[in-house]
């Protein structure tokens, strides 16, 4: 996964601009207590964060 889709996988389940506050703000524990953009900072995998992302916001799997 590149980083272009993990934004738009989170655009659509965080619409109206909130996916970009979220990925500021919110600390995920499976990424070991960093936020989305920590994250992408510190070049943990695309696929990696989504997932976290998924488990976080307990997304059905069909956007797993």
């Amino acid at each position: 996964m590149r980083e272009v889709e993990l934004w738009q996988r989170m655009g659509e389940v965080l619409p109206g601009g909130y996916a970009s506050v979220w990925a500021d703000q919110v600390v995920l524990a499976d990424l070991g207590g960093r936020t989305v953009r920590e994250a992408l900072a510190a070049a943990v995998p695309c696929k990696r964060i989504w997932r976290a992302v998924w488990r976080q916001l307990k997304l059905p799997d069909r956007l797993r």
